[in-house]
Order: structure tokens, then sequence, then C-alpha cells
């Protein structure tokens, strides 16, 4: 059983760390020190109730119903060239990390972001309910095991990128620093709006 939990814990891995609008946005609150754990928390127990729905059944569900993903596909495009625009326009107008500037976005805020973020990603379903739901079920009876490794993966991923980010804040203390980030962030959320798409 624990070489299935450390299969389901790498599995996950592999598919979580690719650069994404999620793991970018998770970047961006702990450089920021915004609502870090919120975050954190959200995302990793989004996961899990995808990998559980996935290895409970509702992968053959969302393949047989493909339309789910379509409106899911432009939505999630929609929302994502949004956080584009608004990435390269922050990058004409750099901030830099200070204490004594304006205070931090409202948790509402931050947290609708992020569901939309993990939510309105069609990627999201294919690799945690699809994809890691099946893969599970390769290990029956060791399935939920599959799946205790893989969320274990994403809280293990989404806390070290959080919390680990606040060790680059002297770095955006710079204004160019957080142009060349919002720059970057723009050219992921606008590639991975494209792909959707596409």
């Amino acid at each position: 059983m624990p070489a299935i939990a450390l299969t389901g814990f790498l599995t996950a891995l592999g598919l979580i760390v690719a650069i994404g609008a999620q793991n970018a946005f998770v970047l961006r609150q702990g450089i920021r020190g915004e609502h870090v754990l919120p975050v954190v928390a959200v995302c990793a127990a989004a996961d899990a109730l995808l990998v559980a729905a996935g290895i409970a059944g509702l992968g053959a569900l969302v393949t047989d119903h493909p339309v789910v993903l379509t409106v899911t596909k432009y939505a999630g495009a929609a929302f994502l060239l949004a956080l584009a625009v608004g990435a390269a326009l922050r990058a004409r107008r750099p901030e830099r990390l200070d204490p004594a500037a304006d205070g931090p976005a409202t948790l509402g805020a931050v947290l609708t972001t992020c569901l939309a973020l993990t939510f309105l990603n069609p990627h999201v379903y294919l690799d945690t309910v699809v994809l890691l739901g099946s893969l599970a079920h390769q290990h029956d009876p060791g399935a939920w095991v599959f799946g205790a490794g893989a969320i274990l993966a994403s809280v293990v991923w989404f806390t070290a990128l959080g919390f680990g980010a606040a060790r680059l804040r002297p770095v955006f203390a710079r204004p160019r620093a957080w142009q060349v980030l919002d720059i970057a962030i723009a050219v992921v959320m606008a590639m991975l709006a494209v792909t959707l798409l596409l």
C-alpha cells in the first residue's frame, strides 16, 4: 500500500507542478503575503474534492457529457484572458512590496479569483477527475490509497509554493521584479487561454 500511495503522490505532483494560472496566482499571493493560508487551503481542498470525485466515478460522467468541458473551456479562456490583460496593465505601472502601501485585496476577492482559476480550467477536470481517477482504479483495491497519495501531493505542493514564495519578498521590493512577474503571468495566462480555445 505505501508503494501505491507513493505512485499517486508522484503522479499528481507531475501534473500539478506544471506552470499554470493557478500556480502563478498562488505564487503571487505568497510573494505579497496576502491570504496565503486560505488560498493554499482552497487549492488543496479543491484538488482533494476533484480527485475523490474521480475515484468515486465522476470521471466517466464527465467524459460521457463533453458539453460540460466545452462550456468550461470557453468560460475559462475568457477568464484567463481577463487575468492576462490585468497582469499586462499592472506591468505598465509596476508596484513594489511596501507594507506601508495600500492594504491587501479582500479575502472574498482573492478566494473568488482562486476558485475561478481552479474550477473554470477544464484541464483540472481532465487531470484530477478523469486521469487520476482512472489511474487510481488501476490499483484496485488500493484506489483510495492512490488518491490519498495524490491529495497529499497537492497539499505539499501548494503549501511549499504559497509559503515558500515569502523568501522572494526581498527581490520583489523592487518595482522591476514585479514588472517581470506580471509580464510572465500575462504571457502564461494568454497562452493558456489560446491553448484552451485551440
